[in-house]
């Protein structure tokens, strides 16, 4: 079993905890600071630092698509789910329904949003762009305020605008 290493990256919306190995990245999570923050004493993979390098680009409005290999664990169903998350824009929202249309079964909305949470790759699979069919914010691990200035931020870049909601 490969190596896991840990990083944190102190970002706009708080404190990333990142990991991942020297082939893929396995997880981008708030993380409470409350509990201590260490990362990796010795040597810390080229891959983590390109992904805080990446992470500082989108935050500076520099990047809009995250160009990482990604590997977290989960069920084929919840792959699939966030196999389609990375697929909506930059800038844009789509609806639970909407994702659920994307991947076949309107009826699978709960399922959609139950697996949408479980995603461990905050921002680089851009679960904040999942929004309720009637437009309102629901439903963010990182909680509705990351979830709404992640969506301002995003509009502020590509359409110059001050705010989405």
């Amino acid at each position: 079993m490969p190596e896991v290493f840990h990083t944190f990256y102190h970002s706009p919306v708080g404190l990333l905890k990142i990991s991942g190995t020297e082939e893929y990245i396995s997880e981008v999570l708030f993380h409470d600071t409350s509990q201590k923050a260490e990362g990796n004493k010795k040597h810390l993979p080229h891959l983590l630092i390109n992904c805080v390098e990446q992470l500082i680009q989108y935050f500076n409005g520099q990047r809009r698509q995250f160009e990482l290999p990604l590997n977290q664990a989960g069920t084929r169903f919840q792959q699939e789910v966030w196999n389609e998350l990375v697929q909506i824009p930059f800038g844009k929202t789509i609806s639970y329904l909407e994702l659920a249309r994307r991947i076949g079964d309107t009826k699978a909305t709960r399922a959609v949003a139950n697996a949408n949470g479980k995603n461990n790759i905050s921002i680089i699979v851009p679960c904040h762009r999942v929004i309720g069919s009637n437009r309102e914010l629901v439903g963010y691990a990182g909680g509705l305020r990351r979830k709404k200035w992640l969506l301002d931020h995003e509009a502020k870049i590509a359409y110059g605008v001050q705010t989405l909601f």
